[in-house]
């Protein structure tokens, strides 16, 4: 494993914007596009239902929920995001309207050996899942393929790198992290259209949580 994390580095993606094509500074280097294969998709979906003329409709991708417009009624939608504990309940109900919104987790895909639970998102400084004290992103944005990126990698940051990389960046997304211990963190661009039970803090632009 040790051999294959100079390879992990996306700066030896090269990208020819002239010819669109993309080469690698290293050999054995290859791109897995899963990460944001379905954020991708659910917007493409959403581009196809305003190309007809939907104005008012939800796409759903099991994880991955995109909205266009609101509801006939002229309510925002309202998306549930699934809590990494059971696949049966939530961590709160968002509302919202032409946005996507995208969670990852350690829950979705992992294996269980000798005692420990190894799951799919991995950290590539290490070559090992991420352990940065966040078991949920959810990443809310117009951009479903932006969204489903970032929602691995502040999954990788943690809350404290994902929280400054928001406040540089609150214009493109907002994020819904739950910790280790069950915490909330919501940025306050979508703080006042989020509810849950669960105790809950606000990720403020001016540094404040």
């Amino acid at each position: 494993m040790e051999s294959l994390l100079p390879l992990t580095d996306a700066n030896d993606i090269l990208y020819d914007k002239d010819s669109a094509s993309i080469s690698f500074a290293k050999d054995g280097m290859k791109i897995d596009f899963g990460g944001i294969a379905k954020g991708y998709t659910s917007g493409r979906i959403a581009d196809i239902y305003r190309e007809c003329g939907v104005t008012s409709g939800l796409i759903n991708l099991g994880g991955n929920v995109q909205v266009v417009g609101t509801k006939t009624d002229g309510s925002k939608w309202r998306v549930a995001v699934q809590s990494p504990e059971a696949e049966d309940d939530y961590l709160g109900i968002l509302s919202t309207a032409n946005r996507a919104v995208i969670t990852s987790g350690g829950y979705e895909r992992y294996f269980e050996q000798d005692g420990m639970k190894y799951h799919h998102i991995i950290d590539p400084s290490t070559g090992h899942p991420a352990n940065n004290g966040l078991v949920s992103v959810t990443i809310v944005s117009a951009d479903g393929t932006l969204a489903d990126g970032l929602s691995t990698s502040l999954f990788i940051m943690g809350k404290d790198k994902a929280a400054e990389y928001w406040r540089a960046h609150s214009d493109e997304f907002d994020t819904i992290l739950e910790d280790a211990d069950g915490v909330l963190y919501v940025t306050e661009g979508i703080a006042d259209d989020f509810t849950s039970d669960h105790e809950t803090n606000i990720i403020r632009k001016d540094g404040d949580t």
